[in-house]
């Protein structure tokens, strides 16, 4: 059985959209699905079984599944940046983690988790996924550190050579939909120029940075998912991986994307950035890749625009999720 948590989620769903597209059925999701949007992240899926995610760690703890698990997929965290509830943040994200991780490895059932680029804070001290650097890193929100946690945790311990953790960076794509404000600009641009005709981004309070000139490193959901398909597959590559493209672009090449996506003409307003996020507020982000190509990772990665039409043309403007194109 493969376990994925935050299963009905945006990077969860797309894992077992994945996991169908390959054949796999035999899959448990964990989630907690509340009462807003993100069970339509479910439909068209196929999936054994799906548990509550206190129901599912109590079993985990008493070790009381009515099943073998072959791999978990944890993808379930809170990921909200603007988080600051940090008590909530150190049980959900970090011990849930940690919880998960001791359970699989006496079972030599795979691991595989989500960390963050949010990690590495403002990148003072690159973007390296370093295992022997991890203590230089600062990152600047509860939410970056919740992540930070766990994988010092798992280098205290001496097993990451026996898990995969993932440093995810910008990710968009389609099942992003239920995120509220951590969406990505794709689609919150999208419904702005489908509005207004406009999109709106932050100014810059950097000179070394232009307006729309701060520079992130895009990357869509299907390489991302792609990318943890080949570390479940491949059992002997473990270890602390980046998961971007390796090529940073700027906020302005996004819009003129997801305008040229739309067949309208770039228009750009700049606003104020809000004071609460001025000093936790990431200018530059650019995978390091070279570990991820060490490890055997070959398959091209999309380009932003090819990224960018995929998701405007077949899912943003036709309202489909991955399980139901």
């Amino acid at each position: 059985m493969i376990v994925v948590t935050g299963g009905a989620g945006f990077i969860g769903s797309a894992v077992v959209w994945k996991l169908n597209q390959m054949g796999e059925e035999n899959i448990t999701i964990v989630d907690s699905l509340g009462t807003g949007e993100k069970w339509k992240n479910l439909v068209g899926l196929k999936y054994a079984d799906i548990y509550h995610k206190t129901d599912f760690l109590n079993r985990i703890l008493e070790d009381n599944l009515p099943f073998v698990v072959d791999a978990i997929v944890h993808m379930g965290a809170c990921s909200a940046t603007t988080e600051k509830d940090a008590d909530y943040l150190l049980n959900n994200n970090f011990k849930y983690t940690v919880e998960l991780a001791k359970y699989c490895l006496p079972r030599r059932a795979r691991f595989i988790y989500a960390s963050s680029a949010a990690t590495y804070g403002s990148g003072e001290a690159g973007y390296d996924d370093n295992v022997d650097e991890l203590m230089k890193l600062h990152p600047l929100n509860m939410y970056g550190y919740s992540k930070h946690m766990f994988d010092l945790w798992a280098s205290k311990m001496d097993i990451l050579d026996k898990i995969v953790g993932l440093k995810f960076f910008n990710v968009y794509g389609p099942n992003e939909y239920h995120k509220a404000d951590m969406r990505s600009v794709v689609h919150k641009a999208f419904h702005q120029i489908k509005d207004s005709g406009k999109v709106k981004l932050f100014k810059s309070y950097k000179k070394e940075y232009k307006d729309g000139e701060q520079k992130r490193d895009f990357i869509y959901v299907k390489d991302v998912v792609d990318m943890i398909m080949y570390f479940l597959e491949n059992k002997d590559k473990n270890g602390l991986f980046n998961l971007g493209t390796g090529n940073s672009r700027t906020w302005n090449d996004l819009a003129g994307a997801i305008f040229s996506a739309m067949n309208k003409p770039v228009k750009i307003e700049y606003t104020d950035m809000p004071e609460t996020l001025k000093d936790k507020y990431q200018y530059y982000t650019q995978a390091n890749n070279a570990k991820l190509c060490a490890a055997g990772y070959t398959k091209p990665i999309t380009s932003l625009e090819d990224g960018v039409k995929d998701y405007v043309e077949n899912y943003l403007m036709k309202d489909k999720h991955l399980g139901t194109l």
